[in-house]
């Protein structure tokens, strides 16, 4: 017969690592400056990190040994010490975000009971990783012991490749992710679309090669050569159509092998010789069209938003919105620059505009159920619109505890009309309560986008600040209302 009693146990190392009389490490974390003390006797039998970690660090005069970690809160390192003592992990009350940081520590701490539950508990919580998508994929690749992510991502992307390829980090992207897209045989994408990306990555990896390929040295091409070099098998180069190989292809045939070239143009003149080169099996696409919805708000921000648009008091579920929400511009994909968004705009009613500023989680945006028109040549900054129905808002999202709507107050005033010697600065402009402006004709680039509270013609503020910002990344879309 066994006797097990870990309850108190746990109650006991709890209480050691309460006991400030007795510790031999502190652990200073310098951004918050604070320090937590402990055993290391009971961190270096807990964790082989610590265990290696300790072992290189000289006590000090009063034999302690002093641990600093830079990059990690007090919060964290809290929970995690109360981890490795007792075995307790409390996450009552606790945003996700923070589980997501806790996982992280815990795979640094090389604790990997307590990494691998996190894990799961996040790939539970889909809204959140689909929120903060960008953030988690480039995250969990670099730390590379995460597989179960990597797969319930990669599940993801090959469905909706825009989610990565088309946002504003796509070329900051560990080169362990990529592969590991190239690698699926379902990525839904067109081969010669995968060798665009794969060629704008390898560029973005060595920015001091040249801008035209026309002008590159043999050594440029080795280069992009060498970056790539894990890629470039992983290509289905005998799926790609004549046309496109001449045009895509063939600019960069340098970095490719020789025999693989030689294949390449042979299958081109007479595809039924056998070639010595792996043929790669061609991508199963599962879809003619990609789908394609946002790269910044959730099926349940549009739901939101679709609630506003009705006037409804309670959220639309989202299996049961009225509304498609149908992409027109894609900042990443279109460009950033204001005249962009009256070239492509124009005409278009029944908007919805939103706006992820960069370095925060604030997601901004608009309504305008009226079209947008590019033709107003008048004096001064533009035209205003007029209608009692358009709106502004800040949706949930990361820190954000809840959204915001705030309709139109003034509505001789709800949307300007950049006239046209000002398109190449003004944005979609709401009221003063959320537009976006740039004075480099690029919204990403400096900070003179802008939520104001004071004297806006919407009835609140969205934020405490009227500082301006930059954005990730914008997008527009029709709301169309379905059959």
């Amino acid at each position: 017969m066994s006797l097990k009693f870990f309850d108190k146990l746990s109650q006991n190392f709890i209480e050691l690592l309460n006991d400030k009389n007795d510790y031999n490490v502190i652990i200073q974390v310098e951004n918050e400056g604070k320090t937590l003390t402990a055993h290391s006797n009971v961190l270096k039998f807990r964790s082989s990190y610590f265990c290696k970690e300790l072992e290189n660090i000289q006590p000090n005069e009063n034999n302690i040994k002093i641990i600093t970690k830079s990059s990690i809160s007090a919060q964290i390192v809290d929970v995690i010490l109360k981890y490795i003592y007792g075995g307790i992990v409390n996450l009552e009350n606790v945003e996700t975000g923070f589980i997501f940081d806790l996982m992280l520590a815990a795979n640094e701490f090389e604790l990997a009971e307590l990494s691998n539950k996190l894990e799961t508990i996040l790939i539970e919580d889909k809204a959140w990783l689909k929120t903060h998508f960008t953030l988690v994929y480039h995250t969990i690749f670099v730390k590379e012991n995460f597989k179960d992510l990597e797969n319930f991502c990669n599940d993801i992307v090959v469905m909706h490749p825009n989610l990565i390829f088309d946002s504003a980090d796509f070329t900051s992207l560990p080169v362990s992710s990529l592969v590991s897209l190239l690698e699926r045989d379902d990525l839904q994408m067109k081969e010669i679309e995968i060798w665009d990306y794969v060629i704008k990555w390898g560029i973005a990896q060595n920015p001091t090669l040249p801008t035209n390929p026309n002008e590159w040295t043999k050594e440029n091409f080795s280069t992009l050569k060498t970056t790539l070099q894990q890629c470039l098998p992983l290509i289905r180069y005998f799926h790609i159509s004549n046309i496109e190989i001449y045009d895509k292809i063939r600019p960069y045939r340098k970095i490719l092998d020789k025999q693989l070239w030689k294949d390449i143009k042979q299958h081109l003149i007479t595809p039924g010789l056998p070639v010595k080169t792996i043929i790669l099996p061609a991508r199963s696409i599962l879809v003619t069209v990609i789908p394609t919805f946002s790269t910044i708000i959730s099926e349940d921000h549009a739901a939101e938003i679709s609630s506003w648009i009705d006037r409804k008091t309670t959220t639309y579920l989202t299996t049961n919105v009225p509304y498609k929400f149908e992409l027109v511009l894609r900042g990443t994909k279109d460009g950033f620059a204001p005249q962009t968004f009256w070239n492509i705009c124009h005409g278009h009613a029944h908007t919805v505009v939103v706006a992820k500023v960069k370095g925060t989680d604030e997601i901004f945006g608009g309504y305008n159920p009226l079209a947008w028109n590019n033709s107003y040549n008048g004096s001064g900054k533009g035209d205003w619109m007029e209608t009692e129905d358009s709106f502004i808002f800040s949706l949930k999202n990361g820190n954000l505890q809840n959204s915001i709507i705030s309709r139109v107050k003034d509505t001789e005033y709800a949307i300007l009309t950049a006239s046209k010697k000002n398109q190449d600065k003004y944005g979609p402009y709401f009221g003063y309560g959320f537009y976006l402006y740039s004075y480099r004709s690029n919204f990403n680039l400096d900070h003179v986008s802008c939520c104001e509270g004071k004297d806006s013609y919407y009835e609140k503020p969205l934020r405490t600040s009227s500082d301006g910002f930059s954005i990730d990344n914008y997008e527009v879309f029709k709301v169309v209302r379905k059959s």
